[in-house]
């Protein structure tokens, strides 16, 4: 063919429709890599960064899907930098996804086995479901986030009074009351500030004492992040103050291993997640109505290492967005050097 040869003849219709479906997949492929890689960068680094790392940070695991997407399409495409690109970003994402922390476990002679119970009743709704839990699974400390003042009334009825004779409480409507509920002697302890209630006691186990403190910061939506960090910094700070003691620290997070504000708590003490310890690192518990295997694990129990973790389960509350969880814990005498 010479110059004067028409474009149509020199290029098919169909190459030249082709060309452009290779430039949207490739155009495709890149704003979903350029996506995932910035969440797993910011994951890399250490870093929560801004809306909407933070929130995407909480459901990390499924970025597999936009970045398999990606490969694909730099398949179809034939766009080699592309294909490279999306194996690189699924290798980061595998490694991100390793469970965080130590799963060491604690020795030396058991105290007392220790049951306990986390539940975030949604504004008390779950109230009825949580009070037919701890009738059948009679945990020995229980922490109840938005526990409304009805909520706190139920669950101060004659009948579970005799089962918790000892509770500390941030009385308050909505998402802002807190409830912990012993069957262990308890002293006062400062609550955490935040916007939401965060009651804090110390609980006599068998003659050990044992620190208690409810988590439930702000959630990190779109202009409350900085409250969020700030928050699980308190808590952070509440770890450090006494990092040798027995602790407990338990609740709605509102906030996963993937994000650096809640390791920054695991390090303080450090303290070890107890899902992680039996197994659970991923298991959803919120929402709970999002089919298995989708969700977050918002919901935790954090415990310092005078405790072995010994069962953990996930369940599944009627009325509320969130699944407790019920972990058996064996208090040690002594632990190992951390």
């Amino acid at each position: 063919m010479t110059d004067e040869t028409p474009d149509a003849l020199r290029y098919p219709p169909q190459d030249a429709g082709r060309r452009r479906v290779n430039r949207a997949g490739a155009w495709a492929a890149g704003l979903l890599l350029a996506g995932v890689s910035a969440v797993v960068g910011c994951r890399a680094a250490d870093t929560d960064a801004v809306t909407p790392v933070p929130q995407l940070l909480a459901f990390l695991p499924w970025l597999t899907a936009p970045a398999v997407a990606a490969l694909l399409l730099a398949l179809l495409a034939r766009w080699r930098t592309g294909m490279v690109w999306a194996v690189v970003a699924l290798g980061a994402l595998a490694w991100t996804m390793e469970p965080y922390g130590t799963d060491t476990e604690a020795t030396g002679p058991p105290v007392s086995g220790v049951r306990v119970l986390v539940s975030n009743v949604q504004f008390g709704r779950g109230t009825d479901a949580l009070v037919d839990i701890l009738t059948r699974e009679e945990p020995d400390l229980v922490f109840v986030a938005e526990c409304d003042y009805s909520c706190q009334d139920t669950l101060g009825r004659a009948t579970l009074k005799d089962a918790y004779p000892y509770r500390r409480a941030v009385r308050a409507g909505g998402s802002e009351g807190s409830l912990i509920l012993s069957a262990f002697p308890l002293r006062a302890a400062p609550t955490v500030p935040a916007t939401m209630g965060m009651p804090g006691a110390v609980a006599d186990v068998r003659g050990h004492p044992v620190r208690l403190q409810l988590a439930h910061p702000m959630p990190p939506l779109p202009g409350q992040v900085g409250v969020w960090r700030r928050e699980l910094d308190r808590l952070r700070d509440f770890v450090a103050a006494d990092p040798g003691a027995a602790t407990i620290l338990a609740g709605d997070f509102n906030a996963t291993q993937d994000h650096a504000a809640f390791r920054r708590v695991l390090d303080a003490g450090p303290l070890r997640d107890t899902a992680r310890l039996t197994g659970h690192t991923r298991t959803p518990s919120w929402p709970s109505s999002a089919p298995a295997p989708l969700g977050t694990q918002i919901d935790h129990t954090l415990v310092s290492g005078q405790f072995s973790a010994d069962a953990a389960r996930f369940l599944k509350l009627r009325d509320t967005d969130h699944r407790a969880l019920l972990v058996d814990l064996t208090l040690h005498a002594e632990h190992r050097d951390r």
